[in-house]
């Protein structure tokens, strides 16, 4: 089995820091260290936190339609990666907070 990629549209995990235990969507990639990560909640794709690869999880989904627009440069909505996290099973609590 192949490791999973840092790719913009992989979902991740986030392993430490204020957002820890939480799921989001890789929007950009910044350089070999960094990605933007967003949520569609608490990180909302107008200002996406900026995370250390080390300090997120991989895993096995990747959303492709959000990752199409992403890559075009088309418009993507907060809800629509909300919609998709949740349809996983994924960040169901509607703003939750720590």
């Amino acid at each position: 089995m192949e490791p999973l990629d840092y790719s913009i549209g992989r979902v991740v995990y986030s392993k430490v820091g204020r957002d820890a235990k939480r799921y989001y969507i890789i929007i950009k990639i910044v350089d070999e260290q960094f990605v933007l990560i967003a949520d569609g909640v608490l990180r909302k794709l107008s200002k996406p936190k900026k995370k250390k690869l080390k300090h997120l999880e991989p895993k096995p989904f990747l959303l492709e339609t959000i990752k199409e627009k992403l890559v075009k440069d088309n418009k993507v909505f907060d809800s629509e990666i909300r919609n998709a996290l949740e349809s996983l099973g994924l960040n169901t609590k509607q703003g939750e907070q720590e």
